[in-house]
């Protein structure tokens, strides 16, 4: 098993702020930690779900940019794409999602190739604005949808900022449109499997202005390893511990961590 390149538990439980942090901007997508493990597989399922995992409302200059953004770090894409954006998410392990402000100031999804979503659907968000975006967080934190936006607005060209996301869910997937299947999974599963089933999922979330149209890119890298492997040791598991039965309840309900209490308490108490 390789160590796993994220362990955001560390830093407490999950939060609805948004917690992002700027970072030197030659990091945005380099370097990759995904790239060997996942791209392949993204790249197959690009072709074969692309109806599932692309959208583009019609910014062709945005996307251009957004893909010499790419590029530039990663390499040329092949020629063998229908979109420009698709080249370049087939060049990175991160999913990229491309906002525009409307007419009347809010930011929009408008194209995005989405490959390894935690429990959405594109198809039901391209062209929802922020608040659309998350209609299903809990109210636990009503003003994230304004301080995303007044960021998004702030944000100057050149800066990145970044942000880490983690859950916990049944077997390695990473395209998981719906966590029922996972859900399903996990209720099924008797405690002695626990360890051998449950796995740690993080988003790295980058959000970046490009100069020329003001779009927001916001790359998702989604990094998936055994529980195991993530807790190696009784002082990762404590770490884990805390986290985990920290988080706000309206918090674990909205990620579904009730379906795996039980497993996880069965993976600590052999581990610890």
């Amino acid at each position: 098993m390789r160590t796993p390149p994220y362990l955001p538990y560390f830093a407490g439980a999950p939060s609805l702020a948004p917690g992002l942090k700027p970072i030197d901007p030659g990091k945005w997508l380099s370097p990759d930690s995904e790239v060997e493990s996942w791209l392949p597989e993204k790249t197959m399922l690009m072709r074969t779900h692309r109806a599932q995992v692309f959208a583009d409302t019609g910014i062709p200059d945005a996307i251009a940019e957004t893909a010499e953004a790419v590029f530039a770090v990663a390499g040329p894409g092949g020629p063998y794409w229908d979109s420009p954006l698709e080249a370049a998410a087939a060049r990175v392990s991160d999913d990229l999602c491309l906002l525009l402000p409307d007419e009347r100031g809010e930011w929009v999804l408008r194209a995005a190739s989405l490959v390894a979503p935690t429990f959405w659907s594109l198809a039901d968000k391209i062209g929802q604005p922020l608040a659309g975006l998350h209609t299903t967080v809990p109210a636990a934190n009503p003003g994230l949808v304004s301080r995303i936006s007044r960021m998004f607005d702030a944000l100057t060209p050149g800066k990145v900022l970044e942000r880490f996301n983690w859950t916990v869910q049944a077997g390695p997937a990473r395209f998981t449109p719906s966590s029922e299947p996972l859900k399903a999974m996990a209720r099924a599963a008797p405690d002695e499997a626990a360890l051998e089933l449950l796995h740690f999922r993080v988003e790295r979330q980058t959000i970046t202005k490009l100069p020329r149209t003001g779009a927001v890119v916001f790359t998702i890298r989604t990094c998936i390893d055994p529980l195991v492997a993530v807790l190696p040791d009784a002082g990762h598991a404590r770490a884990f511990e805390a986290a985990w039965s920290g988080i706000d309840p309206a918090l674990a309900d909205y990620k579904g961590w009730p379906v795996y209490e039980r497993l996880v308490r069965a993976a600590l108490a052999e581990l610890t």
